[in-house]
């Protein structure tokens, strides 16, 4: 379990500095300090992902949290604003841990009030539950901010947001904006008043630090008010779907096991091990009928290079070997001229193809699978004709320039175009080119070809093995006479 006590919580500049994550399993996730205040754009508490794994919208931004104790108000809440921190509630904090989900502990005179969230996996969804230590008669006034953006910008004030909120029994919904999911708040609270208001001028410290846009506007739809005099839980469910607030329980419960049964699968008993096993879980994610991986977050979706290389990692050595099958089905589905994709771009557009390694590491990874799982009918049936695809593609010439030379080493680069790893583009600028036999591609081509051989070879395919096989002769010898 990690920890952190006062001494880190109320320390604003620490605090800052510590960053948790939540994941839902579509691409979508919760992510903030352990302060609760915001220094990023892509920090709120649910960024659904419409379109699995992209799509990326800010819905939930945060909470404004204020307990009410023997007539006294204490704001839970903090936020940057134009020179200051309001509210500090970072001062009341006690504790932050992951145990297993992000939980927030405040002291407000001799009363513990403990904050709790987490996502369940495989919908947009965020559940927050709060509660006393002891029992005492307080409410909790909880303002929902909402943004309703794409996940890359920030929103201002603007007369297009529709304020209008759907209340019923134990629910409300909005739907801020025409072509926007419609969001559902399912609640215990005793009242809701529908307040309809601008928060201005939100901060993002580490968005001033990279240069771009970093103030932002809120709205708050409505106010919930909880009263823990008659329940000690006060609970909250933000979702595209329609929920119930006993649904938390359930939920919390499930998601528990589903974790607790990640850990028991990991390859071995180690403590450290298997908190990498639940941690590398928040990277595998779905993309249509299949599965991806996630390049990183915040902003990242799935890139095919990075997809390659951590899936051995991921998945193979994590036991989870269907996954693994799904992931390079998905990719191999978008094989197009012998070339992976190297990214899908967030807006669903065309897969981007300008990568020289990805397609290599695709190799290698096709090799794990096999190597791991033993299912040489899935590398036969699916993987073989991509693979062999592609190096005839590498050997007539594709995009950008790649193909095979003269000397059997492998060349790339067009003006305007990265595509090794070293992929930094600054406008039109592209910062390491790197046209040309980059030196790792080489070693990359090598071990594809020697790995089709070997397949070629143990699938009845023995000209294909014996091409391959002379070709990588080729390759090696020119390199090494360099």
């Amino acid at each position: 379990m990690v920890r952190f006590d006062e001494t880190v919580c109320g320390n604003l500049d620490q605090a800052l500095r510590r960053e948790w994550l939540e994941t839902n399993g579509l691409g979508g996730f919760a992510s903030s300090t352990i302060a609760g205040l915001n220094t990023r754009r892509y920090h709120a508490l649910l960024t659904a992902a419409t379109r699995p794994p992209a799509g990326r919208m800010v819905l939930l931004s945060k909470l404004e949290e204020t307990l009410v104790l023997n007539g006294k108000r204490f704001d839970l809440s903090a936020n940057r604003y134009p020179g200051t921190v309001h509210p500090e509630g970072f001062r009341l904090q006690t504790s932050f841990r992951l145990d297993p989900f992000p939980v927030f502990t405040w002291k407000v005179e001799d009363i513990e009030i403990e904050k709790r969230l987490f996502l369940p996996q495989g919908e947009n969804t965020v559940v927050v539950e709060y509660e006393l230590e002891p029992p005492v008669d307080a409410t909790l006034e909880i303002r929902p901010l909402v943004a309703f953006r794409d996940y890359h910008a920030t929103t201002r004030r603007n007369d297009a947001l529709n304020p209008a909120v759907d209340a019923g029994d134990g629910c409300a919904s909005i739907q801020p904006y025409d072509g926007v999911p419609r969001l559902y708040f399912a609640h215990n609270a005793i009242s809701l008043w529908p307040h309809g208001d601008w928060f201005f001028n939100f901060e993002y410290d580490v968005e001033r630090e990279r240069g771009l846009d970093f103030a932002e506007d809120l709205f708050n739809p409505f106010v919930l008010t909880f009263d823990l005099s008659r329940r000690s839980k006060a609970t909250l469910i933000v979702s595209t779907k329609r929920r119930r607030a006993a649904d938390a329980a359930p939920l919390r419960r499930a998601e528990c096991r589903r974790r607790a049964d990640l850990a028991q699968a990991a390859p071995c008993d180690d403590p450290l091990v298997r908190r990498l096993a639940v941690a590398a879980d928040q990277f595998v994610v779905e993309r249509g009928e299949n599965k991806t991986i996630i390049a990183g977050y915040p902003w990242f979706t799935d890139w095919g290079r990075d997809t390659m290389i951590a899936l051995p990692g991921l998945t193979l050595a994590t036991g989870r070997h269907a996954e693994a099958k799904q992931i390079l089905r998905a990719f191999a589905e978008a094989a197009n001229e012998g070339m992976l994709p190297n990214r899908f771009p967030d807006s669903g557009e065309a897969p981007e193809y300008n990568t020289v390694d990805a397609t290599l590491w695709f190799f290698e990874a096709a090799r794990a699978y096999e190597e791991y799982s033993g299912d040489s009918a899935f590398v036969r049936q699916t993987l073989y004709p991509v693979l062999r695809n592609a190096v005839e593609w590498h050997l007539k010439g594709t995009r950008h320039g790649i193909a095979v030379d003269s000397d059997g080493l492998l060349r790339a680069g067009e003006p305007g175009v990265q595509l090794t790893w070293m992929d930094a583009k600054v406008g039109d600028w592209v910062v390491t080119p790197r046209h040309g036999k980059p030196v790792e591609i080489q070693a990359l081509w090598y071990n594809a070809l020697r790995i089709l051989e070997d397949f070629a070879r143990r699938f009845g395919d023995p000209n294909a093995a014996e091409f391959c096989g002379h070709l990588a002769g080729r390759a090696a010898q020119s390199f090494n006479a360099r």
